[in-house]
Parts: C-alpha cells; structure tokens; sequence
C-alpha cells in the first residue's frame, strides 16, 4: 500500500472522528465534579458564576441549546457571564446524583440547568423544564431567558 494512500486513509479516519466529537456536545465520560470545581476555580478568579448545563447527546433540545449558547445571540453573553461546564445525563441514568445535588428535577426535562456561585452556593437552577422545549423557544427565546437569569443575579 502506498504511504499517500495510508496518510488519507488516516486524514479521513481523524476527519470524521473530529466530526463525530463535534456531534456530541456532552462528554459521555467526564467526570462532572472535576469538570465543575475546575470551572469554580476559574469563576473565583473570573468573578462571574458558574452555569452548569445537564443535557444528553440524543437530546435535540439539548443539542440546540449547545448550538445556541455557542453560536447563537446567547453566546456573547454567556461567554462574558458564565464559566460553563456541560454535565451528560445519559438517559437519565448517569451523573443524576449530580443535577440532584444541585436540586434539579431531570424529570421536568433536559436540557436543565444549575448557576453556582464562585463559591459552590446554588444561585438558579431550572425547576419546571424551562429549557426543555429549547427547540421551540428558538435562537431569541434562549436569548431571552438567559437575559433573565443575568437580571436576576444582579
């Protein structure tokens, strides 16, 4: 076999693993509690809180609500607000113990949310799935409600 057949043999593989990774907005093997006293260290020295995002990749509100928060009118004031760690839920069967801790009821509906303090202490979280028609509330929706959440912090 020729060695530029090999090399785009292995371009294509690596292409379509990062295209799969980039499919999958939450880390199915994370470790949630690590990822989010990381982002509290980063919040201390930020002073901004911590918006922590339970959601699942099968989830298409989910995944519109990673797009949006992303690449949406949201994403500026999430990057400027918030240090943001995503917490995958499976299918309601992994990392629940840590949604609870934070007193979000899943069974309302994903994608659901927690804000912390820099501090660890519970600022807002989702009680009634208000995320969890993310589709339906659309780009501005999402916007709207992230607004709010900032309002009531200060």
């Amino acid at each position: 076999m020729k060695i530029s057949t090999i090399l785009a043999a292995a371009l294509a593989a690596f292409a379509l693993a990062s295209h799969a990774a980039a499919d999958k907005p939450y880390d199915e093997n994370a470790n949630p509690r690590a990822d989010i006293r990381k982002a509290l260290d980063a919040a201390g020295s930020a002073h901004v809180p911590v918006l922590v995002v339970f959601g699942a990749n099968w989830c298409g509100d989910c995944r519109m609500l990673d797009e949006s928060m992303k690449h949406g009118p949201s994403a500026p004031l999430i990057a400027r607000e918030f240090k943001v760690v995503k917490v995958d839920v499976g299918k309601f069967d992994h990392n629940v113990d840590v949604a609870e801790g934070y007193h979000v009821p899943l069974k309302q509906g994903i994608p659901a949310i927690a804000v912390l303090s820099p501090e660890g202490k519970l600022l807002y979280a989702t009680r009634a799935g208000e995320l969890a028609d993310a589709r339906k509330m659309g780009d501005d929706g999402v916007y709207a409600f992230f607004r709010d959440v900032v309002a009531k912090r200060q």
